[in-house]
């Protein structure tokens, strides 16, 4: 839209970070007409206008063996693809992997468990006992900030570990039991880990998961 593109021209970087972040949409023309054909126009506006892009991409590429597994995974890689080839040096893709904290609330059932679980009594996890890489939005933010100096290229934005849901759990003192496993998705993922060789030059999160969850749990609790 003429607004859009006058905002490109006048800026002096473009954080992309919107997109649908439903993985469990089955709707491939909904997902890729906001996730890769929006972000394609903002690319091409980007080329024209010669300004950088900070994109927010997702660890769900990874999928299962190094294999996007969802519409959205895939919908992220070839937004991610086309940027990378397009705009070169301009522009920064940022793998997210599991981000909490504040400002996830319109998110909804695609919110942290953190989110999900504060103030009640009770949660269903899934069984099997998964392992996520936990980052706190504070540190993705960071992670954006020193992406306007970093080099084109494809970065990891993680803690380097990976921790459990029960672990989740237990710090914010929730019980927890578990749904049936027919529950899980064929396209989950049972196991993610950001690569620290894979992370941006000169940024490493501040949070671990003690931190953050702590962190969380005073605004959540002053939020409520």
């Amino acid at each position: 839209s003429r607004n859009c593109d006058r905002s490109i021209e006048e800026c002096d970087i473009i954080f992309h970070q919107g997109a649908i972040t439903d993985t469990a949409c089955n709707d491939a023309n909904h997902m890729f007409y906001y996730n890769y054909l929006f972000t394609k126009y903002l690319v091409d506006r980007a080329i024209f206008h010669q300004k950088k892009m900070v994109f927010a991409s997702s660890a769900s590429i990874y999928g299962v063996d190094g294999y996007p597994t969802s519409i959205y995974a895939w919908s992220k890689k070839c937004a991610e693809d086309y940027g990378t080839q397009k705009l070169g040096d301009n522009f920064v893709s940022l793998r997210y992997f599991n981000v909490y904290g504040p400002g996830e609330k319109h998110k909804g059932k695609m919110s942290s468990v953190a989110y999900q679980a504060f103030g009640k009594s009770e949660f269903k996890l899934f069984p099997k006992k998964p392992k996520r890489d936990f980052v706190y939005v504070n540190d993705v933010v960071s992670a954006n900030l020193v992406a306007v100096g970093a080099k084109g290229g494809v970065y990891d934005v993680g803690t380097g570990t990976n921790r459990r849901f029960e672990d989740v759990l237990n710090l914010m003192k929730i019980k927890y039991t578990y749904c049936s496993e027919n529950k899980i998705p064929y396209w989950y993922q049972f196991c993610t880990k950001a690569d620290k060789k894979r992370m941006l030059p000169g940024w490493r999160p501040d949070y671990d998961l003690e931190k953050g969850i702590q962190d969380y749990k005073k605004y959540l609790s002053s939020s409520n």
